[in-house]
């Protein structure tokens, strides 16, 4: 196969279902051949990034399966790499130093996408206690002129419960949860916006988007990026063959 991209998820698995889903339904398709060409790497088993990032003394750090993943990955000589994990953009630097292949950074997507929806504001980012302290969305969102608000302990544990206690542990898909932490962040906390940093939010997101708030889904933008990269690199493609 040439000509493809490939998709390190598995982080979870079913939010890598999730993103797979999104990227074949947006893709503009009338026949097979209209598809995207990718080789998707779920890796389940990688340890847990928010357990890394908060205790690194004691948990086990996901860092080596994820540069094996890399390694594999040059050996197949992708386009470019998309990484499906927010929290693991904690370790991109070291990722992306490890291979020559470009690696999309879902942060950075997710902030420039949202500077181009609203000028300047106040906007919530919900993700993983790994993602919060890892700080990789609210450095971008600063970059782009945002004052950011991280969820004080009260409301990050209710994510903490959506993400773990309900999707990740009983593939329970909790509508009313995720509708009280939206209006916490907007209602209470006066933002006008909300960045969805974790992929298990992003299901949510897909499945519960009944609401009037402006949500940045960062697995969302990434699908769009994705697929605007691959079908530019099928365009270059015919265009040398002619």
């Amino acid at each position: 196969m040439e000509n493809f991209f490939s998709i390190l998820g598995g982080m979870g698995t079913l939010a890598t279902e999730s993103f797979v889903r999104i990227l074949n339904h947006r893709t503009v398709t009338h026949k097979d051949q209209d598809y995207l060409n990718y080789v998707l790497f779920n890796h389940a088993t990688v340890p847990d990034r928010t357990a890394a990032i908060i205790d690194p003394e004691t948990a086990e750090s996901p860092l080596p399966y994820l540069l094996d993943d890399i390694a594999k990955q040059n050996l197949l000589q992708p386009n470019f790499i998309v990484l499906t994990c927010n929290t693991a953009h904690y370790f991109f630097d070291t990722l992306q130093e490890a291979t020559k292949i470009p690696i999309l950074h879902m942060p950075r997507e997710a902030a420039k996408e949202l500077q181009r929806r609203q000028t300047g504001g106040k906007v919530a980012f919900l993700g993983t206690e790994g993602s919060v302290k890892a700080g990789v969305y609210e450095k971008e969102l600063r970059a782009c002129g945002f004052d950011v608000m991280i969820p004080k302990p009260k409301l990050q544990q209710k994510v903490n419960d959506l993400i773990y206690r309900d999707i990740k542990e009983q593939d329970f898909l909790n509508k009313d949860l995720y509708y009280e932490i939206l209006f916490e962040a907007v209602e209470t906390c006066g933002c006008e916006s909300v960045v969805l940093g974790c992929t298990e939010l992003s299901l949510m997101e897909e499945f519960a988007n009944d609401h009037s708030y402006q949500v940045i889904d960062a697995q969302s933008i990434l699908a769009d990026r994705t697929i605007e990269r691959a079908l530019n690199d099928r365009q270059a493609e015919k265009a040398g063959k002619q």
